[in-house]
């Protein structure tokens, strides 16, 4: 449930947080869950099917992804930009940035995009999931961009374990030393709540994280 506060601003859920306030309805769980996924998968992967060129930066004014979003959803005459920046202010794992009247994906992209995105305050260590199968090339070989155009690494091991478990009931972490990747010349950049983005990880900067690690019953899978 989407919602605004006059007090606090906008929520997810059926009371506001901080006041208990019922607040304005704006989407129902099923109307968030679809909108995030059209979003999403416009701004990361296919900006043209709905008529939209991005920017270099990846920012598509928020006129333009409205009206783009109507014209091929018909069930959502009502949607207004100030719908979308609701989705984006709350969502829990920062997957959006605004600026201006513009809207952009921090991190997931499938197209080419040059994503200027902060450099500073990078952890000491950083994480990523593998299968055990992938385990032991990985280490050989270092990480590389698959499906996306960066390699994404998780803030901590516990982020890269629900990451993990989209493929892999039980995946094995590994953590990266992140001065020494940057030291040999690759640059990690901030994206979202938990995630941080790089071009390649060399298998130098790789080991395996030894720490404690959810049971498999009680791991999550949630969507980046």
């Amino acid at each position: 449930m989407l919602k605004e506060c006059v007090k606090h601003g906008y929520f997810r859920g059926e009371v506001c947080p901080l006041c208990g306030d019922q607040a304005r309805f704006f989407m129902d769980d099923r109307e968030l869950d679809h909108m995030a996924r059209i979003v999403a998968g416009i701004l990361r992967h296919f900006p043209p099917r709905y008529g939209l060129t991005p920017g270099p930066n990846g920012w598509v004014q928020m006129r333009d992804l409205v009206q783009a979003i109507k014209a091929q959803h018909r069930n959502y005459p009502w949607l207004k930009g100030h719908h979308l920046i609701a989705l984006a202010m709350t969502d829990p794992k920062g997957r959006y940035e605004l600026r201006d009247d513009a809207i952009r994906a921090t991190y997931g992209h499938t197209v080419e995009v040059d994503l200027d995105l902060p450099t500073d305050n990078i952890p000491e260590s950083l994480y990523y999931p593998v299968t055990p199968e992938e385990k032991d090339l990985v280490l050989e070989v270092g990480l590389r961009p698959t499906d996306r155009k960066k390699v994404h690494l998780s803030l901590t091991a516990l982020d890269a374990f629900s990451a993990g478990k989209v493929r892999c009931e039980a995946p094995t972490i590994l953590s990266v030393d992140t001065r020494k990747t940057v030291e040999d010349g690759h640059t990690i950049q901030r994206a979202g709540k938990t995630v941080f983005l790089v071009d390649m990880v060399p298998p130098a900067m790789l080991s395996l994280y030894d720490g404690e690690l959810p049971s498999v019953e009680n791991g999550a899978a949630p969507d980046e």
